[in-house]
This record gives C-alpha cells, structure tokens and sequence, in this order.
C-alpha cells in the first residue's frame, strides 16, 4: 500500500483569539511544495485556449450534435474546429453590432448543445461576460438574474423563449435582444417584439454582420470577469459568484496537471461526453481543457431516457459524472449480475475480487488483471461506448463502494474530486491510479492552499489529532466576490481565506475527506442544491405542521422530514376517517404520515418549489422539539447536528423505505 503523504505544510496553526476559532496548517500539494503553480504566460483567456487550438487543429472535429430525423436520432454530425471559428466569429461581430461592448453581460439559456459553447465563444472573443441561466435555481431566477445582471442580449433554446416572454416586461431596462439557438416562429418574434426585444433566429443573427465588417478581437486580461455565475443563497435568492480570466485558465491548467499524474492527458484524438449542465463550472472548466487540446465534444439530446444511447453512439474516452449517474450505472450493472447465471456471477465475483488485490497492491489500471478485463470487464466497459478511458466525478461525495466498483469494472482510470463555483470547479481532487484515495477528494490542486478552521458549536476541532473543520481556501482559481454583494463577499473571506461551509477531515496521507456541511444548503446526489431553510419555511406556511426539519445529503437523491404535527390538525383529521387513538398513536399511523406528507408537499408545489425539493418519506414527532433536549436554540433555530444525531436511525429507515417503495 502507498505510503505516500501528498501534501506539505507550508504555514502553522494559529490558535483560537479575538473571538475567531483556531485553525489548523497550511497545507500545499506535494507537487506544489515550492510554491503554487505558475499560470501559463502566452493564456489571457479561455479564447486563448479556443483560438489556439483552432490554428493548431482546424479541421478537427469540435462540436457535435445526433442528427434527427423523422422523430430518430441518428449518427453524431460534427463542425470542425474551423467552421466553429467563423460562426463564432459572426456571432461575436454581431454582439458587437447590436451595442454591446466589452464588460457588458449577455446571458445563456438553455441545454447543452453546439450553439451554447459557440456563444460562450462568441462572448469570449469580445471580451463580454457572459452569465448563464437556469431554472432550477427557483421559480423566479431567470427574472432575477436577467436584471440584476443586467443582461443585453439573451442566447436560448426556442422551448425557453416562452417563459422569457413571462418576465420580460420587469427586465426591458437593459435586454436588447433575445436569440434563439434555432428557428423562431413568426409568432413568437412578433410576441417578444411587441415589448420592445428584437428576436432573432440563430442564422439570422449570425448574418447582421458582413465579413468585411468584422471588428478587431479587444485584447482580454486575465483579471477581466469571464462568466457571472449564479448559485442557491440561503434566503433563497440566487447569488452571482464573479469568475474572472485566470480563474478559468487555473482552472484548466491544473486539471492538465492532474490528468499529468495518471498519464492521461488529453490529446486531439479524445473525446469528450457533455451532458452536465454547462450552466456550472464542472462543465466548462472539463470542456475548456479539452478545446484547449483539440478534442472533441459530443452532445447529449437533452432527455435523460436516452443519455446512455447518446454516450454508446458517441463513444467518448472522456466521460465525467455526479454520483447519481455512476449510482445508475451500479445499480444497472448488479441487476443484469443478479439475473445471470451461477457460474456468471461466481466469474464475476472472483474477477472482481482478484482486479480489486492486485490494484490494492499498487498495480495500475490496465495492469491490475488484462485477461479478466478483456473476458469479463469488457461489457461493461462496451456499455460505456468502449472507449472510456478516463472518469471524473464530481458535484458531492461518490460513495466509496461506488467508487470502487467503478475502478475494477469500467476497464478505465477514475478520479474524484471536490470544488465549488466560487473555486472554479476543482479544488481538491484524487489521483485516479492511487487506490488508497478511494473514499476521499485527494489533496489540494496545485493552484491552491487549504487549511481547515474549528467548528466548535459542532464539535470539530482542526487542530485535535484526527483534525476536523471549514474547508478554507486561498489561491489562483478563487472568484473575485459576489456580484452587487460586497456583504456576502465579506462573509466568506477572512484574512485573504475562502471560507467554503463545507467540514473536511484531513486523512493521514495528506487527502481530505468531506464528512459535513457547515451551513444549511447541500447538494443532493445528482448536483441540485438545496437551500434547507427556504424548504422549511416554505412547508411551516401548512397548517397541519407546527415544525419541519427537512434532511438531505450529497449521497441520496431525495429529501425527507420529521415533522412535528399541529395536534387539532392531525385529531380533525382522525374523526373524519374514523381512526381513534390519542395523539402519539395518530402520529405513528401509516395513513396519517401519508396525508401529513401530501398535503405538505401540495403547500411546497402552490409556492413553487421543485420536484427535488419535494418531501419522499416523513415520520411524524409527538414530542416537539425541545431546548431541553439539545434539539433548537433559546431563539427557536434548528440544532442540525443535534437533529440528525437524535433521529437517526428514523432518518435511515424513512430512506430504506422510499426506496423500496413502502414509505407511508
């Protein structure tokens, strides 16, 4: 087993004082023991990357798309570097001609797909910040965003038009013009025309500009803002995280450096599956290293019923995932195990077993068992497309028998990393062919430095034998603040220190290990946020509860709740459907946990909250919670820790039972 440490401690503790909690050692990368890792001197900007690779790889495929016909998809149809370029280049010079200059913002709306990169690009080249939008962030993100960003023209797919048309009568202070990345209808131009917005077709906008009139690139700096992009705020108000040049361009270049490390490094010859939105950073950072390279990128249809046909047409090397998706893919793989014969599973097992020996005993991924990779591995590997060569996940945790499973099967390299918006995608990550960091996030990248901060109202200590705290931050890849919210900035950065809200333990091989969240908004398996307390609120406003504590975490798709009942609320129901008990008994019905959760669930849906954000499983309490029992605040605020500790094992069941179908 590898004895390795990764990191280097490159500053001391500083112990608890002037009301701030101790917090533990600097620590760098082994492979950044001299100092953080120097930027490449020649990249401005991710246009850089694009327009390099354009001169190096022009007639490359780039960017592709399935081709539907009558209703089928079929074969993926491809645009060359070169013809990316002049679209881009038209579309960039249009921008320019409708008004809009460098340092204005345009926005992007809608599925991954060929135009959305050709308009990042196009944004790019002009120096102009774009800031992409979606949905799920709340029912009224999209108008928020659109004015507090102040948005000049919007770039979308035709199905998002319509629900801009909602909002545009509150955002025409500054949007200019709203272009579809398709065909318009004469209809819906005219609709969105009659309140003063110009709409165009994608073709029609690329052709307001002629050749001859296409204007000089502005030269970018690497300090300019590329993209604004917005993340859940804990009152529900979404926040703009401010990205500038070089946070992109750190972003790229240590995600080369890491795939360095397991000799996987991106050629021109790869490909890359995108179907994670491209609206986070995950995306982009993992699309722009590739660009950069020359490879190419193949789109998803945009429905999830067919992401693995996409990914087995396409046949990508590249493929990266949250843990919900390599959860299916498991899942998937143990059920077709399942249904085979003895002697299948029995090969199986003891392939499995024996890949999993040799890779403990330090052997890489194609050498760890070629024969029982060939013989057994390889169908799963063909499920994939059956050229995978490299996986990343991301997003939240991946649960380590996931993780292991998925590096003896899948015949290819997995690493796991952990990052944020304001991180610009990834700030610690494993290295794929060092088994020992299954489990964790792997150290810090080379373009920062990490130190964890106590946590004394929950119990963690970054400075005890086994240190546990806040993740805090500081180097080349970190945002620059929040847009129009110098407060909020304020908030998260302490002297020169980027404060993440999520609790990390420092393995003793210089990994980390995400094992908390500090504040109350987390991801859910499949990358949704979800901001705890706007739920809670949203489900106190029924009648029937007097409170709600809501609890998900990054490994389960979906949300469940203890709720403590309005007592008249649960007996008025119990005399109409003729059940009798005393209030205890009523809370431990099957059908009243039943009515309890429908009815909360229709409150959440009459204020717009999201199918993620909707209650699975609730276990209904008799016993409010209490100060006494360590369970709220003397002002009334939920102990979470507290909580989860008291009613775990609750937790655990209401879970086993939404999945098996037997929640009540």
């Amino acid at each position: 087993m590898d004895k390795t440490v990764y990191t280097v401690k490159v500053g001391e503790a500083t112990p608890a004082a002037g009301g701030r909690p101790a917090a533990g050692p600097v620590y760098r990368s082994i492979y950044a023991k001299d100092g953080l890792m120097r930027l490449p001197q020649e990249i401005h900007s991710p246009w850089d990357f694009f327009s390099g690779a354009v001169k190096k790889y022009p007639k490359n495929r780039m960017l592709g798309r399935r081709q539907v016909s009558e209703g089928k998809a079929g074969d993926y149809v491809w645009q060359t570097y070169e013809q990316v370029y002049q679209k881009v280049i038209q579309i960039g010079a249009a921008i320019r001609g409708f008004g809009v200059k460098p340092g204005a913002h345009c926005a992007i709306y809608g599925s991954n797909c060929p135009e959305w990169v050709m308009a990042m690009q196009a944004c790019n080249s002009q120096g102009i910040c774009y800031v992409p939008l979606y949905d799920t962030l709340g029912q009224n993100a999209v108008e928020f965003i659109l004015d507090h960003a102040e948005i000049s023209i919007a770039f979308m797919q035709e199905s998002k038009i319509k629900s801009i048309v909602a909002v545009l009568p509150k955002c025409t202070a500054h949007i200019k013009a709203i272009v579809s990345f398709g065909d318009v209808t004469i209809e819906l131009k005219r609709e969105v025309e009659q309140l003063g917005v110009s709409c165009f077709s994608w073709e029609e906008f690329s052709t307001m500009v002629s050749g001859e009139d296409i204007q000089e690139l502005p030269k970018k700096q690497k300090d300019d803002i590329c993209t604004i992009m917005y993340t859940s705020g804990t009152t529900g108000e979404p926040k703009g995280v401010i990205i500038t040049n070089r946070a992109i361009v750190a972003g790229v270049t240590t995600t080369e450096h890491l795939l360095q490390l397991t000799d996987k490094v991106v050629d021109e010859y790869d490909s890359y599956f995108s179907y994670l939105p491209l609206a986070h950073i995950f995306d982009q950072v993992i699309g722009n290293y590739c660009i950069s390279k020359g490879a190419s990128i193949g789109f998803w249809q945009g429905d999830i019923r067919y992401l693995m046909e996409d990914v087995q047409v396409m046949k990508p090397t590249i493929f990266c995932g949250v843990p919900r998706v390599y959860d299916r893919i498991y899942t998937g793989i143990n059920q077709k195990i399942q249904s085979g014969g003895l002697i299948a599973k029995h090969l199986f097992q003891y392939a499995y077993n024996y890949k999993l020996g040799n890779l403990m005993n330090g052997f890489k991924q194609h050498e760890a068992s070629p024969f029982f990779d060939k013989i057994v591995f390889s169908k799963i590997k063909e499920g994939l497309g059956g050229r995978i060569r490299l996986m990343l996940s991301g997003a939240a945790p991946l649960p380590r028998h996931i993780e292991e499973f998925m590096r003896v099967t899948s015949c290819s390299v997995l690493a796991q990393g952990y990052g944020l918006t304001e991180s610009c995608s990834g700030c610690f990550t494993s290295i794929a062919n060092v088994i020992s960091m299954i489990g964790t996030v792997g150290p810090p990248v080379t373009a920062v430095e990490a130190r964890l901060e106590s946590v004394p109202e929950m119990g963690y200590d970054a400075l005890s034998s086994a240190p546990r705290g806040e993740i805090c931050l500081r180097g080349h890849t970190l945002f620059s603040g929040y847009y129009k919210r110098p407060d909020l900035t304020e908030e998260v950065f302490s002297d020169g220190w980027f404060h993440t809200g999520d609790i990390g333990e420092w393995q003793p091989d210089g990994t980390m290990k995400i094992i908390d969240r500090k504040k109350n908004i987390f991801k859910l398996s499949q990358g949704e946020y979800v901001a705890v307390e706007v739920l809670e609120s949203a489900y106190a406003q029924s009648q029937l509860a007097a409170s709600v504590w809501v609890y998900g975490n990054s490994f389960e798709s979906f949300l469940v709740a203890v709720v403590v009942p309005e007592k008249q609320a649960i007996e008025d129901w119990a005399a109409l459907n003729g059940k009798s008990g005393d209030y205890a008994e009523l809370c431990n019905d099957p059908k009243a946990r039943r009515y309890i959760q429908d009815e909360l669930n229709q409150t959440g849906k009459k204020l717009g909250l999201r199918g993620f954000e909707m209650l699975r499983a609730v276990h209904l309490e008799p016993v409010p919670f209490s100060i006494d029992k360590d369970l709220i605040t003397p002002t009334f605020k939920l102990k979470r820790p507290q909580l989860l500790k008291h009613y775990k094992d609750r937790v655990d069941q209401l879970y086993k039972d939404a999945k098996m179908g037997t929640a009540q």
